[in-house]
């Protein structure tokens, strides 16, 4: 087993005068809520004051373990979250005169599509499965591929499972077929299952000791009937899929509040007991909402860990060949059009990681890199970003496939790989970075065009996360696609920003959330060079043959004996 884990804690903090301000038009006193938004390996804790606007007053970062396996597991620790969750939510009021009785409200926002299995007190059976476990191919055939198949999916399940949840389970990485995976390899854990759990609703359990699902994570099992008027678990596609119906949590809606946070808990995260505590959302739901892409037709682009492109829709349409399907939003009647891709801003870490850090022996402010855990590493990344944007579009002829965890859009493939492809003697580290950036923005494009193959996206993206942050990025990603792309002044805390906003509502503060665009402010405007787009359209076409030309090669080289 490898392990990929940072070790020290990075606190960060906001004061709240430099802030945007989201005007809900509202005189009312003010209400604190703590957001934490749960990625894929640390949390933001984010405290808000809500009333005529909406402050980030503070916020601290914690991170903890993504365990990758040898067999293609992905694995993370309860207990580390739990303990992120505390540590962070006490430092909160070690740097605000706020204190813990002026809470109002929690919500959450976290990573979608884990499976955290737990007993009839709450307790995880074993380590929650990441969204990037992707071990779980045998069952997938098992339960799916046989018969007449269409992309490797039993067509007469698959025409069952779109009808009734307008998707299905046709990724290996579905938590579906972790749950299978489980009862198949590990039936002593399994034969203990009290209730079948996503990232966030284990934490309202730990909360509030209330087993519950929101809506988006219930419709990401792909087990949740969204037909109009048959809101709710499917006993069929249960049937169907051999899934117990009692491991399934109630569904409430993101706004609702799950339960009351519980004296245990209280203790444990400095709070005072009996603060509600609200469902919230995933974060390819809030993600949206904090961005003020909430409209139809909306579209934006986050670059974290991981990446997607999203745009919001008002009927559920799926694409089974490019892996995308409408999945539930926040509000009644409307749906985010997902497409997404495994590792996208890690990809840049792995540079930071392999390409700078162990060879290049730089000083940022005097201090070397690897003296300091803490501001360096924001830093260090703006030096890769500079550095890079002497290299011309085209990094040199180089091109990278950002596919280090595999793949799932455009298409699904958990033995491809990333490689760096036309590397020639005159090739240097910088065109290297370079091109792993480009690489990102590549892919990025080949899911937006892949949208509109059934939908129309906007004009204008919103563009988010961390990789947003770097002007560069933003500037690349506007000439890769062709369109203008704008940024937010939160574009790291949107999550978090999301979360406050479903408690505001789950709490009568705010009446809804149709005008909420209108208060999250554009940042920056990026316009593209149609010069540089004609240089990178020729090494964007190259780019979508190279999963073609190497996927036998993928094949012999990574799948699992």
């Amino acid at each position: 087993m490898s392990v990929i884990r940072d070790t020290g804690n990075k606190r960060y903090h906001r004061d709240a005068v430099n802030e945007p301000d989201l005007d809900f038009g509202r005189e009312d006193a003010l209400m604190y809520v703590i957001a934490y938004d749960f990625g894929t390996t640390g949390v933001k804790t984010c405290l808000f004051s809500i009333g005529e606007s909406l402050k980030m007053v503070a916020g601290e970062y914690g991170e903890y373990g993504l365990y990758i396996l040898e067999n293609g597991g992905a694995e993370q620790d309860a207990e580390e979250w739990w303990s992120a969750m505390c540590t962070t939510t006490r430092r909160l009021f070690d740097k605000t005169d706020i204190s813990p009785e002026q809470i109002g409200g929690i919500s959450f926002c976290s990573q979608m599509q884990g499976l955290v299995l737990v007993d009839d007190k709450g307790n995880a059976l074993r380590r929650p499965m990441s969204y990037m476990d992707q071990r779980a191919s045998a069952e997938m055939k098992e339960w799916f591929g046989h018969g007449l198949t269409i992309s490797g999916a039993n067509i007469f399940k698959l025409l069952k499972s779109l009808i009734i949840t307008h998707a299905a389970p046709t990724s290996v990485k579905d938590p579906l077929w972790k749950y299978k995976w489980v009862e198949y390899n590990e039936p002593e854990v399994f034969s203990r299952v009290h209730k079948w759990l996503d990232v966030k609703e284990y934490l309202i359990c730990r909360c509030t000791d209330r087993f519950v699902m929101t809506k988006d994570s219930a419709f990401a099992t792909f087990l949740y009937d969204t037909r109009p008027g048959k809101w709710g678990w499917n006993k069929a596609l249960c049937r169907m899929y051999g899934v117990n119906p009692d491991h399934l949590p109630r569904v409430i809606d993101c706004t609702d509040q799950a339960g009351m946070l519980t004296e245990r808990a209280a203790r444990d995260l400095g709070l005072s007991p009996g603060i509600p505590v609200y469902g919230g959302g995933g974060d390819a739901v809030l993600i949206g909402v904090g961005a003020g892409c909430i409209n139809v037709g909306d579209t934006h682009i986050y670059c974290g860990t991981s990446g997607w492109v999203n745009t919001v829709i008002d009927r559920q349409v799926v694409d089974i060949f490019s892996m995308i399907a409408g999945i539930t939003g926040v509000e009644a009647g409307k749906y985010n059009y997902f497409a997404e891709m495994e590792t996208a801003g890690k990809c840049f870490e792995w540079v930071k990681d392999h390409l700078v850090l162990d060879e290049i022996g730089i000083y940022l402010k005097k201090t070397h890199v690897a003296e300091s855990k803490e501001s360096l590493y924001e830093s260090l990344y703006d030096y890769m970003s500079e550095t890079i944007s002497r290299i011309g579009p085209g990094a040199g002829g180089v091109i990278f496939t950002p596919w280090l965890h595999g793949n799932r859009c455009p298409f699904e493939d958990p033995n491809a790989a990333g490689m760096f492809f036309n590397v020639k003697l005159e090739t240097g580290k910088t065109e290297l970075i370079r091109a792993v950036l480009e690489g990102i923005c590549y892919h990025l494009r080949w899911m937006l065009e892949a949208q509109e193959k059934k939908i129309k996206t906007s004009d204008t993206i919103r563009f988010v996360g961390g990789g947003a942050l770097s002007a560069v990025t933003c500037q690349m990603l506007s000439d890769i696609i062709g369109r203008a792309v704008e940024t937010v002044e939160a574009s790291k805390d949107v999550g978090a920003v999301g979360a406050a906003m479903l408690a505001a509502v789950g709490s009568g503060k705010l009446a809804g959330m149709s005008a909420i665009k209108d208060f999250i402010p554009v940042k920056k405007r990026y316009e593209p060079d149609m010069e540089n787009k004609k240089i990178y359209d020729k090494t964007y076409e190259v780019y979508k043959r190279l999963y073609k030309t190497n996927k036998k090669s993928f094949i012999m080289m990574n799948k699992a004996l």
